[in-house]
């Protein structure tokens, strides 16, 4: 069986090894980057490196987006990289950024005009999961396209069809909702340790098992004991996510409490210089709120 031709657009911390992946697996492979190195480390891989977006998508059979928001996302499609009209006719466009549902909804509609597929999978599991291919890959579209492209996402993750265009990136916003919430409580409940006189190391492992035990807590939460903030999921991209989260609820007729509350202390952390730290660093933004509090004694780790 011929295994289809993909194209990557979009090689940074997660399109990377989201494409090693996909190359280990056996699919042939068109890389590229805005900053062409970092499509070029695919090559030794067997990629083939292409100059620009729509020299990668040309015939491609699959193109697939990991781009940091939906404007680039559009952009790339239907502005001046042109790339929808480039994919093969028949083919498909996989976009696994996370960008707004109603966005994904309007790029499907206006890739079907052009006989073309679309999938909008943005994924969970962070740097580790891509590396490992054991993504989350929440996908809306159609249950053909989704059953064709199937193999595909197998070789990056474990892939499930959450239902109609847009779908995808919906069940993403509900992911981040639950994340960006649990990174803020488990920073709070770090914080209300320490400063109440108790280990908040034995306090972490202590609730190790429990019910309020969770990955957050397990890995989120030793870097924040280990004031560890360097960049593996930027403020910024919480930020773009909390803003799609209430957006979205705002067209649903929802208020959302809980998400509006994780925004104002993620908006906080990105006004005090913090926009490009690591997520786990809204800790910061909670000891700036609290003078003279903190978790623990080990200097901070810092992007320069």
């Amino acid at each position: 069986m011929t295994r289809p031709r993909i194209a990557v657009l979009g090689t940074g911390l997660m399109g990377a090894p989201m494409a090693a992946n996909l190359l280990k697996a056996g699919f042939p492979l068109t890389a590229w980057n805005r900053t062409l190195g970092k499509a070029e480390a695919l090559a030794p891989l067997g990629a083939t490196v292409a100059a620009s977006a729509a020299e990668a998508a040309a015939g491609a059979d699959v193109v697939i987006t990991m781009l940091e928001n939906g404007p680039v996302v559009e952009d790339l499609l239907f502005g001046a990289g042109a790339v929808a009209r480039r994919v093969a006719r028949g083919g498909l466009v996989m976009d696994m950024s996370s960008i707004e549902p109603h966005r994904a909804r309007d790029h499907a509609a206006r890739l079907e005009k052009l006989g073309v597929g679309y999938l909008d999978a943005p994924v969970s599991g962070g740097t580790g999961g891509a590396r490992d291919a054991t993504l989350a890959i929440m996908a809306g579209g159609t249950s053909v396209d989704f059953e064709r492209t199937r193999p595909v996402m197998q070789a990056m993750g474990r892939p499930t069809h959450v239902g109609p265009a847009g779908s995808g990136q919906l069940a993403k916003l509900c992911n981040q909702t639950i994340v960006s919430v649990t990174v803020a409580v488990v920073a709070e409940a770090l914080l209300l340790a320490a400063a109440g006189g108790a280990d908040p190391a034995a306090v972490r492992q202590a609730m190790s098992g429990g019910y309020a035990d969770s990955k957050v807590l397990q890995i989120q939460g030793q870097q924040m004991l280990d004031r560890n903030f360097l960049p593996r999921g930027p403020a910024r991209m919480v930020l773009k996510d909390s803003k799609n989260i209430l957006d979205t609820a705002r067209e649903l007729g929802l208020t959302l409490p809980l998400a509006t509350c994780a925004s104002v202390i993620f908006n906080g952390l990105a006004a005090h210089g913090g926009t490009d730290y690591d997520h786990t660093a809204v800790l910061l933004e909670l000891e700036r709120i609290n003078p003279g509090k903190r978790v623990g004694s080990k200097p901070d780790q810092l992007p320069s």
